[in-house]
């Protein structure tokens, strides 16, 4: 393939997904595979380059894009910690620009989610959208007249760190309460001793109790939102991650509780979705930031 085409790599706890990609999105070509375990930083590299070869083995892609799971320095050159892994301060994009001889740039991989749903996905026609992934944790991105906002050291946009209650749950990121430790995977198995398909499958048989569960979990995911818009009214709101596969359960009580609590003037014409890439929007998302170098 001779046409101008970068990769985007996603790496997971459990796989690394990476992608060739067309200028305008379109994908040429797509591999998975296991990421090693342990995941030491070498090891990781090493299979991170070796699939990179695999799909692009005449190195003809321009750059490297890729999203790591923590936070990235402000250069995107320096995986600064992973706690999935186990890692801090990885250089990793020089070290992937040594074995692969093409520009690499790292962002935090909620981050390249939301630049993926910006770019291909459900928020393609905003400008100023907010994108949280509620899974086993809550990520975040924030992105500003286009551009993905990381502050002046790249790690900005950390939405599910933010404090819903004051005195509430520990969290592992130092806080109490976060909005994290309301809405995730995590949160609502110390809840209810259920995964959210088994609390949803209940709600759709008509089990009151699990219907009361999602109606007041939207109105928690509302409150830590109502925050968030009001410093960055944005003009949509796309909600990804596994839990958003019960979207229909919390939906109507989530919107419901911003239009209570956020001011008109901060919300005009705000809309709400679903992401659509699903577990292809940090692939995405990290082509996306190749095509910025």
């Amino acid at each position: 393939m001779n046409s101008p085409h970068v990769i985007g790599v996603d790496l997971g706890g459990t796989a690394i997904k990476l992608g060739r990609f067309s200028r305008d999105g379109q994908c040429w070509q797509s591999l998975t595979v296991a990421t090693p375990q342990p995941p030491t930083p070498d090891a990781v590299i090493g299979a991170i380059a070796q699939a990179i070869q695999g799909i692009d083995p005449q190195k003809t892609a321009l750059a490297i894009g890729l999203g790591t799971p923590g936070p990235v320095d402000s250069t995107g050159r320096i995986a600064r910690r992973a706690i999935n892994l186990g890692w801090e301060d990885v250089p990793l994009g020089e070290a992937l620009e040594e074995l692969t001889g093409r520009p690499t740039i790292l962002a935090n991989d909620a981050n390249c989610a939301g630049l993926g749903e910006a770019w291909l996905g459900a928020g393609k026609s905003f400008r100023d959208l907010i994108l949280l992934t509620l899974g086993t944790g809550v990520g975040g991105a924030v992105l500003l007249n286009g551009e993905l906002f990381v502050g002046r050291d790249g790690t900005a946009g950390e939405l599910g760190l933010i404090t819903l209650d004051w005195c509430g749950h520990p969290c592992n990121s130092g806080n109490r309460g976060s909005l994290e430790q309301h809405v995730s995977v995590q949160a609502i198995r110390r809840r209810t001793g259920l995964a959210p398909y088994e609390l949803a499958e209940k709600a759709r048989q008509g089990d009151g109790a699990a219907i009361a569960f999602w109606e007041n979990y939207g109105r928690e995911l509302a409150a830590g939102l109502a925050s968030l818009i009001y410093v960055l009214t944005p003009e949509a709101i796309v909600i990804g991650g596994g839990i958003s596969d019960s979207h229909d359960l919390f939906f109507p009580t989530m919107i419901a509780e911003i239009e209570a609590r956020v001011l008109p003037s901060s919300r005009p014409g705000l809309q709400y979705l679903r992401a659509i890439l699903g577990n292809r929007a940090g692939m995405v998302g990290a082509a996306k930031l190749a095509w910025s170098l």
